[in-house]
């Protein structure tokens, strides 16, 4: 082979690994902004405190659970009962209080009932609403949740 040729072989190769090269550099570049975006996590979590077994409690646990809703957008919400609060999470004889506790749970919010408190009041889960959450420790699971860095509500009287 020539010397022209051969130089002109080598600077096609070149030519050819250059722009691979930068082929590569555009798309890894480029491509993040075509992915879809996953889905967004809520900006605000709070964590709600129920100790009250008075009905007018439940309602205002639902109300301040509905208004940071509306006020703050993406939150995410979880209303934790124990002692005399667990009484909301059991087939409530309340159908308003418990339907607007289940449009809340199939919007997201999580209800969590004291294991604790369910032994000791000889509650089983089966007593409890069926979108109720068993957690080990009602007192547990808020301090859990705020050294998550979940703001903290404190429901009822």
């Amino acid at each position: 082979m020539n010397r022209p040729a051969m130089k002109a072989r080598v600077t096609k190769g070149a030519l050819l690994v250059a722009l691979s090269l930068l082929i590569v550099a555009l798309a890894t570049t480029l491509a993040p902004g075509l992915r879809a975006e996953p889905p967004k996590a809520a900006a605000h979590r709070v964590v709600l405190e129920l100790t009250s077994g008075d009905a007018q409690a439940w309602e205002g646990v639902l109300n301040n659970v509905e208004n940071v809703q509306k006020a703050l957008g993406r939150v995410s919400v979880e209303v934790v009962a124990h002692g005399d609060g667990l009484a909301m999470l059991t087939s409530s004889k309340n159908g308003a209080v418990r339907e607007r506790m289940k449009q809340n749970a199939d919007g997201g919010v999580v209800f969590a009932a004291c294991e604790n408190t369910m032994k000791r009041k000889n509650v089983k889960k089966e007593d409890l609403v069926p979108f109720a959450k068993p957690v080990d420790s009602g007192v547990a699971e808020v301090v859990r949740k705020q050294e998550a860095g979940w703001s903290y509500l404190r429901a009822g009287p």
